[in-house]
């Protein structure tokens, strides 16, 4: 049996691939959404930024999301892309082979965190990674700031905003002599050593232990992760370039290096919030589109020519 063609396969059901699959549905397009059910901010409860939706656990927008898209005749698909070739056919885990003409990256990525015992249970609760996202909900507590590289400085003069109990735990990375003294100057505390474990008591951090046994109380901890992008493999496969952290090259469209490739969200923008990630999606679909109906056009034309 001959394997159906879909205008487009989107690779994800998060924000950007539902995003993408409601503008695409109410273009009429044949569109399938392969969704593996593994969002990035599936820790949080909450959702923050996201006018109107302020505050709304993430999983409520993707159930409603998936019902809209429905209602345009979208094809929602539970599995997981394993693998792709140039066609395009994604293999899948369950479902089979999946074609289509364009293929939309929205996967998304997941963070990389360091191997220090705590982190992954408070991960998106009080171990947090943005202060858009999260800073108001601390406000005015005692925050700290891990350092994972020298993003992590700019971090902690951010949170100073939040709040006027700041300590920046160096960990591994050491401080330049003017950072050090930038940070004093805004009232920045700064602990030096390694970080043994994040201190849990009644399902609430409470304290970063260093491994000389001190401890420092802390409400929450903040931290700048490095994205991996998923699915990686999906993009290597399409011969997608890629960044050093295996996120995809993509222009303001959502173009990739290889035509008819796009993508769009945290799987080619490691700062796209939700509300950002939607409207990359949404901006990505429209060129998808667009070129569609270029290709349609330019069809058209040829066939008139011969005649």
């Amino acid at each position: 049996m001959q394997t159906k063609t879909y205008d487009v396969a989107i690779v994800g059901g998060g924000a950007a691939g539902l995003s993408a699959a409601l503008v695409l549905g109410r273009a009429r397009r044949d569109v399938v959404v392969i969704d593996a059910g593994e969002p990035r901010n599936a820790p949080a409860a909450h959702m923050q930024g996201y006018l109107s939706r302020d505050g709304m656990p993430p999983s409520e927008l993707l159930k409603s999301g998936r019902v809209e898209v429905a209602s345009y005749g979208v094809r929602l698909v539970e599995d997981r892309v394993l693998d792709a070739a140039a066609g395009f056919e994604l293999q899948t885990e369950s479902t089979g082979t999946v074609a289509a003409r364009h293929v939309l990256l929205a996967g998304g990525a997941t963070d990389v965190l360091p191997d220090i015992p705590g982190v992954r249970e408070r991960w998106g609760r009080d171990f947090l990674h943005c202060p858009y996202c999260h800073g108001y909900e601390v406000a005015d507590q005692p925050i700290g700031v891990l350092a994972t590289g020298p993003g992590s400085i700019q971090q902690a003069h951010l949170l100073r905003q939040w709040s006027d109990d700041v300590t920046y735990f160096t960990n591994t990375h050491a401080l330049a002599d003017d950072e050090r003294a930038t940070l004093a100057a805004r009232g920045v505390a700064v602990v030096d050593g390694a970080v043994q474990r994040l201190v849990i008591a009644d399902d609430r951090l409470q304290a970063v232990q260093l491994d000389d046994g001190r401890t420092v109380r802390r409400a929450a901890v903040f931290m700048r992760p490095r994205l991996r992008a998923r699915p990686d493999s999906v993009a290597a496969a399409l011969g997608c370039a890629l960044s050093s952290d295996g996120l995809v090259l993509a222009d303001a469209d959502g173009r990739t290096s290889v035509l008819g490739v796009w993508a769009a969200g945290n799987a080619a923008n490691p700062r796209a919030q939700v509300i950002t990630a939607a409207g990359d999606a949404s901006a990505a679909a429209i060129a998808i589109n667009n070129q569609i109906v270029a290709d349609e056009v330019a069809a058209t034309a040829g066939l008139v020519g011969a005649a």
